[in-house]
C-alpha cells in the first residue's frame, strides 16, 4: 500500500490474490468449459492504445514515484506518514521546496 502501486481504498478491504495467473492456468488446461468461458471475456475485451491517449504520460510518469507522485492518498494517510503529493503540473512546490533556475552564463 504505501508504495501507492494499488489505488486507495479502506485497507482492511485488501487482500493478496496468491498467484492468480498460474491458478487461472490450470483452470483453462483443465476445463473446457473455463476455456470457453475465458474465450468469451477475451472477445470483450476493448484494446485501448496509449500512444493515441493524450494524457497517457502523464499518468503513467506520476505513476513511476514511489508513492504516486500526484495522488494524494487520502485513506492510506490516516494509517502512515506519506510525503506530500506534488500538484498535478508537476512542480514539487507543494512540498516546501523550489527547484532553482540555472543562470545562464554570459561570455
Amino acid at each position: 500500500m504505501v508504495l501507492g502501486l494499488i489505488p486507495d481504498c479502506e485497507l482492511e478491504h485488501v487482500t493478496s490474490a496468491g498467484n492468480a495467473a498460474g491458478t487461472g492456468a490450470r483452470i483453462a488446461l483443465l476445463s473446457r468449459k473455463a476455456r470457453r468461458d475465458i474465450e468469451e471475456v477475451v472477445r470483450q475485451v476493448e484494446k485501448i492504445e496509449t500512444a493515441t491517449e493524450p494524457r497517457f504520460q502523464e499518468h503513467f510518469v506520476g505513476a513511476m514515484a514511489i508513492p504516486h507522485k500526484t495522488d494524494p492518498f487520502p485513506l492510506l494517510r490516516q494509517h502512515v506518514m506519506l510525503p506530500a503529493p506534488v500538484n498535478a503540473q508537476g512542480s514539487g512546490e507543494s512540498r516546501g521546496s523550489r527547484r532553482r533556475r540555472r543562470q545562464q552564463q554570459v561570455h
